[in-house]
């Protein structure tokens, strides 16, 4: 049996629909307030036997932060596939995103190490890798930095990451996963997939900072085959990096006009214009009452060049990437047919 936490994400549902697809036995934890319609959108992407496969999760009522919850759930389970987190880039959310990614995990590795759970996989991100000084590109053993200027989000994935090593410490088997920016179909509302909403409905300004990005499709495919009881002795307390490729956001905002035959961004944002903008909306919403569109952490490095390399699962055990290229073109195809097509609720 294995339980997947997060499952009304992005990862999550996407792994939900391979999981379910493969036969395995799964559960999902949610919460009472969690809508788990998009989670069955998803899965209607990619096969017409959608409802039957969704019909196979056996949804769990918990949380994260709720430890008895977790041994209730962890009830019959060997695998845990660790995707829930609060992603955030406003400032105000900065201790409610520690509190939830930080205990929530450390609370899933006590309950999993509690109740003998065999292989533990954790969903970490770059952001919890440093940078290098010399531009070259970052790898698993580039090692995070404190620092004034490092978001919330990066802290909470960072000290998050800290409770799975210390978890392994304390005789837990685990493997972490670093993907890199994570493209896929989803609520177009939130997280990557707004980029192509975003652009669909006319963005005009790009920044030409460099980042890795990765196909969810990719991401849990390796994290399935990470966790794979034949090669799991392998690769056990170990991280690898997820990355398909490095492209500057120009490049990747490029691409995704294309495949949604619209106009490619024309203006340059620059540090100056980004500064100016954040420094506005924050103004702005104490006006408004509403959250600003833009935050000084969601821009920043917007215009840095960070490279990323996700070789290490490649050389360990053979993993290959899909072309950025196929992957930006296969998820503008279904957004256009979102567009026509109504969406879940």
């Amino acid at each position: 049996m294995i339980l997947v936490t997060g499952g009304t994400g992005l990862v999550g549902a996407h792994l939900l629909y391979e999981l379910t697809k493969s036969g395995h036995r799964v559960k999902a934890l949610r919460r009472p307030q969690s809508n788990t319609e998009w989670v069955r959108k998803i899965f209607s992407y990619y096969t017409p036997d959608a409802d039957f496969l969704f019909s196979q999760i056996e949804w769990v009522e918990g949380d994260i932060l709720d430890y008895l919850s977790l041994e209730e759930a962890l009830n019959g389970v060997t695998s845990i596939f660790h995707c829930a987190a609060i992603v955030s880039f406003h400032g105000d959310d900065h201790d409610i995103m520690l509190n939830n990614n930080v205990k929530g995990t450390g609370n899933l590795i006590d309950a999993a190490i509690h109740n003998g759970v065999k292989r533990f996989c954790h969903v970490s991100s770059i952001a919890a890798l440093g940078k290098t000084q010399d531009g070259s590109e970052i790898t698993e053993e580039t090692y995070w930095t404190p620092s004034k200027r490092k978001s919330g989000y990066s802290l909470s994935k960072f000290f998050s990451e800290m409770e799975v090593w210390r978890g392994i410490e304390e005789g837990l088997d685990a493997v972490i996963v670093n993907p890199s920016i994570i493209m896929g179909p989803g609520n177009w509302e939130i997280g990557s997939p707004k980029i192509f909403q975003s652009i669909w409905k006319g963005l005009n300004y790009y920044t030409k900072g460099i980042s890795g990005f990765v196909d969810v499709r990719d991401v849990v495919k390796a994290m399935i085959l990470l966790m794979d009881e034949t090669r799991f002795e392998q690769v056990k307390n170990q991280r690898f990096i997820l990355n398909a490729g490095n492209l500057s956001y120009q490049d990747f905002f490029n691409k995704i006009a294309d495949g949604l035959n619209k106009p490619r961004p024309r203006s340059f944002a620059s540090d100056i214009k980004l500064h100016i903008a954040w420094r506005m909306a924050k103004a702005g919403s104490f006006f408004t009452g509403k959250r600003p569109l833009i935050t000084r952490e969601a821009v920043s490095g917007t215009n840095q060049n960070n490279q990323y390399s996700g070789e290490k699962i490649t050389r360990t055990i053979g993993f290959e990437y899909r072309s950025l290229d196929s992957s930006i073109s296969g998820i503008a195809e279904i957004f256009l047919k979102d567009m026509v097509l109504p969406s879940a609720k």
